[in-house]
């Protein structure tokens, strides 16, 4: 059996991912369920995401994941099963599952026989029964009919030219370390370009001329800035509250300039 991932907005106050557990175990007993995260803002896919394309290679092939954000957000949005990467997906057809992979999926199915009865609780009454079915080993043919292409949406980049790096905070995570869409790639480009002649990262009043190798490459109560596991530039405080100290926020702008000259 293959292991069963679960993402959502749902938070933790309330009984809907008990709900949507127990709907899962109704079908198999024997599954077992890793939670990602159940505290994505409220209907953000960006966040949602970037934390699903974090980590969802780091399981083994086969895994089903399964995706609760905006899920009762449009009514277009119809309930699909995916197959990508040779990972399972589960969710909305919303557009986050053409924000987490450059590649094209192999299947994409809408969930057409799986309760057809109208729901306010698709992840409990529809995605759960699909992936316990992917998990269980049930082909992905048998949920339901083909669907031609995903919705689509456009990841945002940072916008890149030779003389700056213009990107925005897209996650916070729980120390207060400011996740931004300022890729390792583009700024190693464009330091190869300008012969690697220097570099300042501004946001607000901040300044640094500085990437550091690790989180501990400075003091207790000052300012990081290194490309972690990811490739993308994280900011935050040694020991503190990156987004607090910082007076940074989800969207907040930040910069990179280059020396041309």
């Amino acid at each position: 059996m293959a292991l069963i991932t679960f993402l959502s907005d749902f938070g933790t106050s309330d009984h809907y991912v008990a709900a949507v557990k127990a709907a899962i175990m109704s079908v198999n007993p024997g599954l077992q369920i890793v939670d990602i995260s159940h505290e994505v803002a409220s209907c953000n896919l960006a966040e949602a995401s970037y934390l699903l394309e974090s980590v969802f290679r780091d399981f083994p092939k086969g895994t089903v994941h399964m995706v609760a954000v905006n899920s009762t957000g449009k009514r277009e949005d119809k309930p699909v099963a995916v197959k990508l990467e040779d990972h399972f997906f589960v969710g909305p057809d919303n557009g986050i599952f053409s924000l987490i992979s450059t590649q094209k999926p192999t299947a994409v199915v809408a969930l057409d026989l799986i309760n057809k009865k109208k729901t306010t609780f698709p992840a409990r009454n529809m995605y759960a029964q699909a992936a316990s079915y992917l998990a269980s080993g049930k082909s992905i043919h048998d949920l339901g009919q083909m669907v031609p292409e995903l919705n689509t949406l456009i990841k945002k980049k940072g916008k890149t030219t030779k003389k700056q790096i213009t990107g925005h905070v897209i996650h916070i995570d729980h120390y207060g370390n400011l996740i931004t869409n300022i890729a390792k790639e583009d700024f190693d480009t464009i330091m190869e370009l300008n012969q690697q002649k220097g570099f300042e990262i501004s946001f607000g009043r901040e300044r640094s001329t500085e990437i550091h190798e690790s989180y501990f490459s400075v003091e207790g109560g000052e300012c990081f800035f290194i490309f972690n596991q990811s490739g993308l530039l994280e900011i935050g405080i040694n020991n503190g509250h990156g987004s607090d100290l910082l007076g940074l926020h989800y969207d907040s702008p930040v910069f990179i300039n280059f020396v041309t000259e």
